[in-house]
């Protein structure tokens, strides 16, 4: 494997993944409109001859020159914040994003790997949440925009496993962390660090019960390398099993940052997941993978890089660029 092809590559993930392929010395082809991601993600590969951008929407038509081997989809605003303000972009890059992704896959012969999401489990009646689950899903709901979007995108590549033949991989993506997220994406890390390091309030929705398990962005990543290098054309969960509930994780986190914010208490959402962990045996067994990095030095290593950088890369605020958001 030669040249992958990463839509989404200049998100926080995207971004992650390009580096990750480029140190194992593949050409990477990043494709984003920059909607949800920035350039500054991927300030350290510009002008690396083993890397170029191509600032485009993968709803529309989508080709790229020359020989390409792996192509792997993992355009979509990702944050509760991103789908309520981008709900057309949203279900349309996991449904039209990911047949445009396929095609081009069909086109060049490549290995093709969806990113989806833990969402497809929903509010899970079932824990932990193993592939063989098929989810409690709201279809109507205000989160149903990326649940489904998600989920319509796993049949999408199935589908195209089915009767193509195409070399087809999905991860199922558990929540991640680390350096290059948003402050103000909606999801908790970011919101508690962020409001920690400032001094304000922490804010926790619900009583802080409902729980997450938190995989660091650099153990996710090795994770989703070894998935696209293995045979196994079925969804396979990547995330950490260690799981914690949202109020002991914001009192880790203003330990961590030295801080004496107060912790204070707003509404559940509706639909909100009361529990979410990952069940790796598949993983495990099929990929040799577990994840290394603990909470603490994964928070650490978050906390560092925000502190670090006065202006962090990938901060600005989402806004549609199409009027009433239709795309």
């Amino acid at each position: 494997m030669r040249r992958a092809v990463i839509t989404g590559g200049a998100g926080f993930l995207g971004s992650h993944l390009c580096e990750h392929f480029v140190r194992r010395g593949l050409e990477v082809v990043a494709v984003d409109n920059l909607l949800t991601g920035s350039m500054d993600n991927l300030a350290a590969l510009i002008g690396n001859p083993g890397f170029s951008f191509q600032e485009r929407d993968v709803t529309e038509y989508i080709d790229v020159e020359g020989p390409v081997d792996a192509v792997l989809h993992f355009a979509s605003p990702a944050s509760p914040i991103d789908y309520a303000l981008l709900p057309i972009q949203t279900i349309k890059v996991g449904t039209l994003g990911t047949h445009r992704a396929l095609g081009l896959a069909m086109a060049k012969g490549a290995r093709f790997l969806l990113a989806s999401t833990s969402e497809v489990y929903g509010d899970p009646e079932v824990h932990p949440q193993p592939e063989s689950y098929w989810g409690h899903v709201n279809p109507v709901g205000p989160r149903s925009i990326y649940d489904e979007a998600k989920r319509a995108a796993e049949a999408f590549t199935m589908a195209y496993h089915n009767h193509h033949g195409l070399e087809t991989r999905i991860v199922r993506i558990f929540n991640t962390y680390g350096p290059r997220m948003r402050r103000r994406d909606g999801r908790a890390v970011p919101a508690f660090v962020t409001q920690a390091l400032a001094g304000e309030p922490i804010t926790v929705f619900g009583d802080g019960s409902q729980t997450r398990s938190l995989c660091y962005v650099d153990d996710l990543v090795d994770g989703i390398g070894r998935l696209l290098a293995s045979d196994h054309p079925l969804p396979v969960n990547i995330g950490n099993p260690s799981e914690i509930t949202m109020l002991e994780l914001a009192r880790r986190i203003r330990d961590l940052c030295g801080s004496s914010s107060e912790i204070v208490f707003e509404p559940l959402p509706v639909d909100d997941p009361r529990r979410r962990r990952p069940d790796i045996g598949l993983a495990r067994t099929l990929l040799g993978w577990e994840p290394r990095v603990s909470l603490e030095d994964g928070l650490a290593r978050t906390i560092a890089w925000w502190r670090g950088s006065a202006s962090t890369p990938g901060t600005r605020e989402v806004r549609p660029r199409h009027p009433a958001g239709l795309g």
